[in-house]
């Protein structure tokens, strides 16, 4: 039976806005307070998406969260009117109101771990949505996150959904940016390589000192168990807390890979040879390494030009490429080490760069705005059709943006109730394009 991997980008929501909400992502803090344009955001992430899918790669689309919550502030004492409730949470606690009124839903890969139906114990496609304790907006995503994956994942049959590990700092979670699939081919038993960051138990453990280690490896083992995978082949790797006092909050801004490939920074892992021999020894020794040494390119390139925040996807050759955010190409470094990689005798042939410099300056590259999913043909007919993007779903996309979303957005400008009606009207009709059913509180 045929595999493929589809990409589920997240599509950026009408409150996309800079406030800095991301302690250890330099972009975010970087950017704050600036002027935001939605309506490009969402544009630029959708024309990325329809290029893969133009590409012949399957493509689909994860509606965004319902933003400014005024249900999550109605929880922390704020009472009154919609109205009220705004205008109270802005005066009185401005970081609890921007954290209720962020997009971060749109950084896809970190919805939730996925597990592909070859490497589970009942060959069903497994989801768990990621508790993202470790930032307060985006602690708020993981119920909402779930109705729409299983939304768009409904059949029983195939589909398996768990629910977020329980909300403590032993168990931060924070999905598919630190969990990379290797495997042969998509249909082959594949190693699931899960990067953690901090082994909160351990005494020993190594640790950032300046930023946060979000991804925790309790929450990596209890995902893995959930999951129902082969200990055999399962890995699991820390983050160099070097890196991460760098900006390098997840393990996919210092690594990616796909199929038997692994392309990342000499500085990513703490002990990666012993962990890498022992992958390739159960990929029959076909694991491809491809080492970016600092020589060429610093880890403070890598961050500022999310060189590894790329996807890498498989061409009909069998040959692989990078989807590459415009920043490689505007950092001299960076673009001289991919004019070269492409012309070794690697699987990467070849790199295409796109805008997405709205996500970019809040802190996401192209492989933060998707989830990838590894599905059989049987599994791909299973999933909603509605959510597969084609020619007419992203006419119907791109004119529901234009429609419903502002060309600049302030912070100030999410106090005004008339904004919020706006935003419902907006998402009531999105659940109806991608057939989601009710997904929000509003609703």
């Amino acid at each position: 039976m045929k595999y493929i991997e589809a990409n589920f980008d997240g599509l950026v929501g009408p409150t996309h806005n800079y406030s800095g909400l991301s302690f250890g992502n330099v972009a975010s803090q970087s950017s704050a307070k600036q002027v935001s344009n939605p309506k490009s955001a969402a544009l630029q992430g959708l024309k990325k998406a329809k290029a893969l899918a133009d590409m012949g790669l399957t493509q689909g689309i994860l509606a965004p969260q319902m933003r400014p919550d005024v249900y999550s502030l109605r929880q922390l004492g704020f009472l009154g009117s919609d109205s009220q409730v705004l205008e109270k949470a802005f005066k009185q606690a401005p970081t609890v109101f921007n954290a209720c009124c962020s997009a971060s839903s749109m950084w896809a890969a970190n919805a939730a771990t996925v597990s592909p139906s070859p490497d589970t114990a009942d060959e069903k496609v497994h989801f768990t949505a990621a508790n993202l304790t470790d930032k307060l907006h985006r602690s708020i995503e993981h119920p909402t996150t779930s109705k729409i994956l299983k939304a768009i994942f409904p059949d029983e049959r195939y589909f398996s959904h768990h629910s977020a590990l329980p909300s403590h700092l032993v168990f931060g979670d924070e999905g598919a940016a630190n969990h990379t699939r290797l495997c042969n081919s998509y249909g082959d038993k594949g190693l699931e390589l899960f990067t953690y960051g901090e082994h909160v138990s351990s005494s020993t453990s190594e640790r950032p000192k300046n930023y946060p280690a979000r991804q925790k490896l309790a929450a990596s083992q209890a995902v893995a168990r959930l999951h129902q995978l082969n200990p055999d082949f399962t890995a699991f790797i820390q983050q160099n807390p070097k890196v991460i006092d760098q900006g390098v909050f997840h393990n996919d801004v210092i690594a990616v890979g796909n199929l038997n490939t692994l392309f990342y920074h000499q500085d990513a892992f703490i002990n990666q040879s012993t962990v890498f021999e022992s992958i390739n020894t159960r990929l029959n020794e076909n694991l491809e390494l491809i080492e970016v040494p600092s020589s060429k390119v610093s880890v403070k390139d890598a961050v500022s030009s999310y060189l590894f925040n790329t996807q890498l996807i498989e061409l009909s050759n069998g040959k692989m490429a990078l989807i590459a955010p415009l920043e490689c190409q505007e950092n001299n470094r960076v673009y001289a080490y991919l004019s070269e990689l492409t012309t070794l005798d690697t699987s990467i042939r070849d790199v295409n760069y796109f805008d997405v410099k709205q996500s970019m300056q809040n802190g996401g590259g192209p492989a933060c705005l998707r989830l990838r999913v590894v599905l059989s043909e049987s599994e791909l007919v299973a999933v909603n059709p509605s959510t597969l993007l084609n020619n007419h779903l992203y006419i119907e996309l791109e004119s529901w943006i234009n429609q419903h979303y502002r060309d600049q957005l302030e912070i100030k400008d999410m106090t005004d109730v008339a904004f919020l009606n706006e935003i419902r009207t907006a998402l009531d009709e999105l659940t109806q394009i991608l057939a989601l059913g009710s997904i929000y509180s509003f609703q």
